[in-house]
């Protein structure tokens, strides 16, 4: 007889996998029901995919998370270009359309970040380690990369060019996510709102300054890491 706790972590995983691939299935069908282009599915499933973090606490174990995540890096990966079994990628049609509209690996590189946190930090004492390393790169990345493009007049960039406007934008984003998961999460743990609220500025603003210099979307990589690593720091290493 499977024990309650077992039976609600497993819940839950169910749950995220069903809210996962219904994301998937709605950004892929976007472009032919609401006449968007590829980008914006794109740019949709990285964000309500961040969403993820929210539920979080209610795991009684990071394994859990780690269940949710990991099956996602050989599914991306297969719908890539990439993939050794072109048939099977075909099959993943609509997957394998938002994946080369962007970075080839893109959505690999965002499954593998999302794997790595969900095993180090998918607890309730890093819950928001783990907030401030996936929601700039969710809501912040995508933001910044639609008011770039379509505002984005004041130019400058290192490995790849980037706007002042999309900065500003990825920044903003950036900090009004993490403030609303601050306050999300301070209705359920032991921690003081307003006592991280600078965490959250500090956070946006180094995420937005390490997307502004990361080539192509290896921001999916970079931006998370320094998000995690400067909230871990600013927090006393808890």
């Amino acid at each position: 007889m499977i024990d309650d706790e077992i039976f609600a972590n497993m819940l839950l995983m169910l749950l995220c996998y069903f809210y996962i691939l219904l994301i998937i299935f709605v950004s892929s069908k976007m472009d032919k029901i609401l006449g968007l282009r590829r980008k914006a599915s794109r740019k949709f499933l990285h964000i309500m995919i961040g969403n993820l973090p929210f539920i979080i606490p209610f795991f009684t174990s990071n394994f859990y998370p780690f269940l949710v995540a990991v099956p996602f890096i050989p599914i991306t990966f297969l719908a890539s270009a990439y993939s050794p079994f072109k048939n099977l990628s075909n099959k993943m049609k609509g997957l394998t359309d938002i994946t080369e509209e962007g970075h080839q690996l893109g959505l690999v590189f965002y499954a593998i970040s999302y794997t790595v946190l969900a095993l180090l930090f998918a607890s309730k004492q890093y819950v928001m380690v783990l907030a401030a390393r996936i929601l700039p790169m969710a809501y912040g990345d995508a933001v910044a990369s639609v008011v770039g493009e379509k505002f984005g007049k004041r130019k400058y960039g290192v490995f790849s060019e980037k706007s002042l406007e999309g900065s500003a934008a990825m920044f903003l984003a950036s900090f009004s996510v993490l403030t609303f998961s601050l306050f999300y999460f301070s209705l359920i743990l032991p921690f003081s709102f307003l006592d991280k609220l600078f965490h959250a500025v500090v956070v946006a603003a180094v995420t937005t300054l390490v997307e502004g210099f990361t080539p192509l979307s290896f921001d999916n990589l970079t931006v998370p890491a320094f998000g995690a690593l400067v909230f871990f720091l600013l927090n006393g290493g808890v």
